[in-house]
């Protein structure tokens, strides 16, 4: 860490938050006026709604990550965890990915650590659950279901095929159908290639405990994308809850078992625990306890925004809060950037108010359902366009941009890649059996005259 008189603002979390609410902060200042720290495990930013498309391999997994590094070069990034928080003292216990942990003294610090996977004690899910909260489970999905295409066309045992050819989607938010819609497309669009497979032996099941699907767009909607999923053969169990999953045989609380090699839990989310060690006030689902202005309450030097923050939603009302969604993280990340440099330059912050400028839910190449500005819905293909022109404006760097259009514009003429690359998982098993002493021949008994 560098050595110097300046503030210094300390961001913790690298997301959504953490990059914009850095670029803001950075742009804003003078040259030489503060200094900014980054602290996160990783080196990257995750654009996280393109997750289904990168399982679904429309886009590069490469190219849903922003390296920090790269497009925050003025700042300090620092890869590790910062476990606990002294505000009287202001300085943060810094856990690096290697090494002792050490203090790190800030004068402003910004809570951005994002949600982590809301899940429930159900037997089996912790060792067979798949998440898709990040770019290394998207990746491993897709190698997951590929590779189960891969093991049901080269056996001749029901049971065995029967099994790797269902897949269990639990959660029917916005991760969960974009999940199940685009890994359907992909697994439909890679069947054609496997002689001993067909479309019909795959069996897709959504299990959902509220009784109906993406409320974020609404009733209409929602009910318009329940029944073009089921056309597509996808199994929907509503108002129905998992109740097991143990050596991935998978009970549902209507009493219905079947055997599924892929569980995709995508059943909401939560605040990162660990704001338990900042000392912060904490609403009753863990959120951090923000004002409109984004500062912490009671605190105003301690700012937080995102998934992990209780802010009010001026826009919807007395009482209401902003929801958990990208729009609203990038949105405030800016106001929040903003307001840092107002208070370290002693001037008032603002206040965070932003109209809700709709929703919108890929369903798979050319599919999906959109809601702009809480009053134009749009079905089918014009949704899917809308869908990619809204997040392929709102990924980070020019970069990134083109990267994603290029791909897209590539997807339009060639197929996509159906390569199943399983050994990822564990790369050195090969070498390390390769490197290995072979076994010794057993010494064969010697005759006794």
């Amino acid at each position: 860490m560098s050595n110097t008189d300046r503030p210094r603002i300390l961001i913790v979390g690298g997301g959504y938050v953490g990059l914009y609410a850095a670029q803001r902060i950075l742009k804003k200042m003078r040259f030489g006026e503060a200094t900014v720290t980054v602290v996160d495990p990783r080196s990257y930013m995750t654009y996280q709604p393109f997750l289904p498309e990168a399982a679904a391999g429309s886009i590069s997994p490469r190219h849903v990550v922003v390296p920090l590094r790269r497009v925050l070069p003025n700042a300090e990034i620092v890869n590790g965890r910062v476990t606990s928080v002294d505000h009287d003292r202001k300085v943060a216990l810094v856990e690096p990915l290697a090494g002792e942990s050490y203090e790190l003294g800030f004068d402003y610090i910004v809570i951005a650590l994002g949600s982590i996977s809301r899940t429930f004690p159900i037997p089996g899910l912790a060792e067979n659950g798949i998440g898709l909260k990040t770019i290394e489970e998207a990746i491993a999905l897709r190698n997951h279901v590929l590779g189960q295409l891969d093991l049901a066309d080269s056996t001749t045992d029901e049971d065995i095929r029967r099994k790797a050819l269902t897949f269990c989607f639990v959660g029917g938010g916005f991760a969960g159908i974009e999940a199940l819609a685009e890994v359907e497309d992909m697994a439909r669009d890679a069947v054609r290639y496997y002689k001993n497979l067909k479309r019909e032996d795959m069996r897709f099941v959504m299990v959902e405990a509220a009784n109906r699907i993406l409320p974020e767009v609404g009733p209409e909607l929602g009910a318009w994308t329940l029944e073009r999923l089921k056309s597509r053969d996808i199994e929907f169990h509503l108002e129905t809850s998992l109740k097991s999953c143990v050596d991935k045989h998978c009970v549902l609380s209507n009493d219905i078992e079947f055997d599924a090699s892929t569980i995709l839990w995508t059943a909401g989310v939560k605040p990162n625990p660990v704001l338990s060690e900042y000392g912060l006030p904490l609403g009753p689902r863990g959120h951090v306890d923000t004002r409109t202005t984004l500062q912490v309450v009671g605190m105003d030097n301690v700012f937080a925004a995102g998934d992990n923050a209780q802010v009010p939603d001026l826009a919807a009302g007395e009482g209401a809060w902003c929801p958990p969604n990208a729009q609203h993280a990038v949105r405030q990340a800016r106001v929040l950037g903003d307001n840092v440099v107002s208070v370290m330059r002693g001037f008032p912050p603002q206040e965070y108010k932003h109209k809700n400028l709709g929703a919108v839910a890929g369903l798979g190449l050319h599919k999906g359902v959109a809601v702009m500005f809480g009053r134009f819905k749009l079905k089918g293909l014009p949704a899917w366009l809308f869908h990619r022109t809204y997040h392929g404006a709102m990924v980070p760097t020019f970069n990134r941009k083109f990267r994603v259009f290029a791909d897209w514009t590539l997807s339009a003429f060639f197929r996509r890649e159906i390569v199943s690359l399983g050994a990822m998982e564990h790369p050195r098993d090969e070498f390390a059996e390769a490197a290995l002493p072979a076994p010794r021949p057993a010494a064969e008994p010697v005759a006794k005259s």
